[in-house]
């Protein structure tokens, strides 16, 4: 259920490239991620880590723009140079005001709050995003192609569902994910039907 791992699958399923899966447990034997083995493929021990053309990426903005620049498939950044910057604000808000707020490593540290915390930090985040998506959004977050900010927007109402988080408040965000759930590249990269997905969570 890490959502960098799931922005990263759901960019490799709408450019339809083909890939090797090696499932990291976050939780078992105190979380594989923190492996000496692991921290030597991606010294801030966390997933997703890509191997790629003879290089490993480990931060999912720069795996889903590297693949974009290289790999044919639909463009997941808009060529209009506006509409790129939307995008890429989008993402940041997500990736870089929400997510990290919310994310294993960081709820592990704050104790018997923890839900409530997440809970704080993904509605203030979502009140920002709202009046952004109600100006940029057309089918999807920018307009009506999919992009990147579309994959990063699914994941994080995920987590604000498992955070109890009312999605419905928030009219916008709601209506793009219930759109983009749909799709089939979303519904083949979700958690529930991973090859490492335990049987009660799947689908």
């Amino acid at each position: 259920i890490s959502s960098c791992s799931w922005r990263v699958r759901i960019a490799f399923a709408l450019k339809g490239i083909e890939y090797e899966q090696i499932p990291v447990n976050l939780v078992k034997d105190g979380g594989q991620q923190l492996t000496d083995q692991y921290k030597a493929l991606n010294p801030m021990q966390q997933v997703p880590a890509v191997e790629i053309d003879g290089i490993t990426l480990s931060q999912s903005l720069a795996v889903i723009q590297y693949i974009d620049e290289t790999r044919q498939g639909p463009k997941l950044l808009p060529a209009c140079p506006k509409k790129r910057a939307q995008v890429r604000m989008i993402c940041d808000i997500i990736a870089s005001g929400i997510q990290p707020l919310q994310n294993l490593y960081v709820i592990q540290k704050i104790g018997a709050d923890k839900a409530q915390w997440a809970q704080h930090f993904i509605q203030r985040g979502f009140q920002a995003l709202e009046p952004i998506l109600k100006g940029t959004a057309g089918t999807y977050c920018v307009g009506d192609e999919i992009s990147m900010a579309d994959i990063c927007l699914v994941p994080q109402v995920y987590n604000a569902e498992r955070f109890k988080v009312d999605v419905g408040q928030f009219p916008t965000i709601d209506r793009l994910n219930q759109t983009l759930v749909g799709v089939e590249a979303f519904k083949l990269s979700h958690p529930s039907c991973q090859p490492d997905t335990p049987a009660d969570l799947r689908s």
